[in-house]
Protein backbone atom coordinates (compact mmCIF):
# COMPACT_ATOMS: atom_id res chain seq x y z
CA UNK A 1 0.00 0.00 0.00
CA UNK A 2 1.55 3.36 -1.13
CA UNK A 3 1.15 6.43 1.83
CA UNK A 4 0.21 9.50 1.96
CA UNK A 5 1.46 12.95 3.97
CA UNK A 6 -0.85 13.96 7.22
CA UNK A 7 -1.93 16.67 4.79
CA UNK A 8 -2.96 14.26 2.33
CA UNK A 9 -4.79 12.17 4.43
CA UNK A 10 -6.89 14.94 5.90
CA UNK A 11 -7.88 16.46 2.82
CA UNK A 12 -8.91 12.80 1.86
CA UNK A 13 -11.62 12.79 5.06
CA UNK A 14 -12.71 15.60 3.64
CA UNK A 15 -12.83 14.50 0.52
CA UNK A 16 -14.94 10.79 1.60
CA UNK A 17 -17.28 13.03 3.39
CA UNK A 18 -18.04 15.40 0.95
CA UNK A 19 -18.47 12.18 -1.47
CA UNK A 20 -20.28 10.21 0.36
CA UNK A 21 -23.96 11.04 -0.69
CA UNK A 22 -23.03 10.83 -4.10
CA UNK A 23 -21.84 14.33 -4.79
CA UNK A 24 -19.55 16.73 -4.20
CA UNK A 25 -21.12 20.05 -3.66
CA UNK A 26 -19.85 23.46 -4.16
CA UNK A 27 -20.40 24.44 -0.59
CA UNK A 28 -18.31 21.64 0.42
CA UNK A 29 -15.49 22.07 -1.78
CA UNK A 30 -15.22 25.95 -0.95
CA UNK A 31 -15.26 24.31 2.19
CA UNK A 32 -12.59 22.01 2.00
CA UNK A 33 -10.11 25.04 0.43
CA UNK A 34 -11.05 27.60 3.03
CA UNK A 35 -10.35 24.97 5.79
CA UNK A 36 -6.43 24.23 3.78
CA UNK A 37 -6.30 28.14 3.78
CA UNK A 38 -6.42 28.90 7.39
CA UNK A 39 -6.52 26.17 9.48
CA UNK A 40 -2.96 25.49 11.49
CA UNK A 41 -2.71 22.28 10.31
CA UNK A 42 -2.66 23.11 7.02
CA UNK A 43 0.76 24.63 7.66
CA UNK A 44 3.39 24.27 5.00
CA UNK A 45 0.35 22.63 2.84
CA UNK A 46 0.97 22.87 -0.53
CA UNK A 47 -2.19 24.54 -1.80
CA UNK A 48 -1.59 23.38 -6.06
CA UNK A 49 -1.83 20.09 -4.82
CA UNK A 50 -5.47 20.23 -2.93
CA UNK A 51 -7.23 19.46 -6.61
CA UNK A 52 -4.67 16.28 -7.38
CA UNK A 53 -4.85 15.31 -4.00
CA UNK A 54 -8.77 15.20 -4.34
CA UNK A 55 -8.79 13.37 -7.68
CA UNK A 56 -6.31 10.85 -6.74
CA UNK A 57 -9.07 10.26 -3.28
CA UNK A 58 -11.60 10.24 -6.02
CA UNK A 59 -9.92 7.70 -8.33
CA UNK A 60 -9.30 4.88 -5.17
CA UNK A 61 -12.91 4.89 -3.97
CA UNK A 62 -14.22 4.27 -7.21
CA UNK A 63 -12.09 0.85 -7.41
CA UNK A 64 -12.87 -2.43 -5.71
CA UNK A 65 -12.48 -2.11 -1.86
CA UNK A 66 -11.94 1.79 -2.80
CA UNK A 67 -13.34 2.61 1.29
CA UNK A 68 -11.03 0.24 2.71
CA UNK A 69 -8.21 1.64 0.92
CA UNK A 70 -8.79 5.33 1.53
CA UNK A 71 -9.07 4.21 5.30
CA UNK A 72 -6.35 2.46 5.55
CA UNK A 73 -4.29 5.08 3.75
CA UNK A 74 -6.04 7.49 6.46
CA UNK A 75 -5.11 5.22 9.48
CA UNK A 76 -1.92 4.95 8.30
CA UNK A 77 -0.83 8.78 7.73
CA UNK A 78 -2.61 10.40 10.90
CA UNK A 79 -0.49 10.65 13.51
CA UNK A 80 -1.94 10.38 16.92
CA UNK A 81 -2.09 14.39 18.07
CA UNK A 82 -4.35 14.70 15.04
CA UNK A 83 -6.77 12.03 15.01
CA UNK A 84 -9.47 14.40 16.81
CA UNK A 85 -8.31 17.00 14.43
CA UNK A 86 -9.26 14.89 11.94
CA UNK A 87 -12.40 13.72 13.06
CA UNK A 88 -13.24 17.53 13.54
CA UNK A 89 -12.62 18.07 9.48
CA UNK A 90 -14.97 15.23 8.91
CA UNK A 91 -17.81 16.75 10.81
CA UNK A 92 -17.23 20.54 9.39
CA UNK A 93 -17.38 19.33 5.82
CA UNK A 94 -20.78 17.13 6.97
CA UNK A 95 -22.46 19.99 8.31
CA UNK A 96 -21.26 22.68 5.84
CA UNK A 97 -24.61 22.39 3.18
CA UNK A 98 -26.71 22.58 6.93
CA UNK A 99 -27.97 18.58 5.63
CA UNK A 100 -26.34 15.58 6.84
CA UNK A 101 -27.34 12.54 4.26
CA UNK A 102 -27.48 9.18 6.20
CA UNK A 103 -24.47 8.24 4.25
CA UNK A 104 -22.37 10.72 5.07
CA UNK A 105 -23.19 9.86 8.97
CA UNK A 106 -22.20 6.29 8.03
CA UNK A 107 -19.05 7.62 6.68
CA UNK A 108 -18.00 9.69 10.02
CA UNK A 109 -18.69 6.95 12.11
CA UNK A 110 -16.56 4.84 10.47
CA UNK A 111 -14.11 7.25 10.41
CA UNK A 112 -14.38 7.49 13.99
CA UNK A 113 -13.49 4.16 14.67
CA UNK A 114 -10.63 4.35 12.24
CA UNK A 115 -9.69 6.62 14.24
CA UNK A 116 -9.83 5.82 17.42
CA UNK A 117 -12.18 8.32 18.62
CA UNK A 118 -13.71 7.87 21.91
CA UNK A 119 -17.02 8.01 22.01
CA UNK A 120 -17.48 11.56 24.61
CA UNK A 121 -14.68 13.08 22.42
CA UNK A 122 -17.10 12.36 19.20
CA UNK A 123 -20.28 13.38 20.70
CA UNK A 124 -18.39 16.76 22.02
CA UNK A 125 -16.95 17.09 18.93
CA UNK A 126 -20.43 16.81 16.81
CA UNK A 127 -22.21 18.69 19.12
CA UNK A 128 -19.52 21.34 18.79
CA UNK A 129 -19.82 21.52 14.79
CA UNK A 130 -24.06 21.03 15.51
CA UNK A 131 -23.50 24.46 17.46
CA UNK A 132 -21.54 26.39 14.57
CA UNK A 133 -24.09 25.57 11.95
CA UNK A 134 -27.41 26.27 13.92
CA UNK A 135 -29.75 28.75 12.89
CA UNK A 136 -32.75 30.23 14.69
Amino acid sequence: MKTISHHAALVYIMVLVSAADGAMNEQELAAIGDLTRRLPVFKGFDRDRLLAMAQDCSVILQEEDGLAAVLGLIKEAVPEPLCETAYWLALEIAVTDSRVALEEIRVIETLRYTLGIDRLVAAALERGARARFQVA
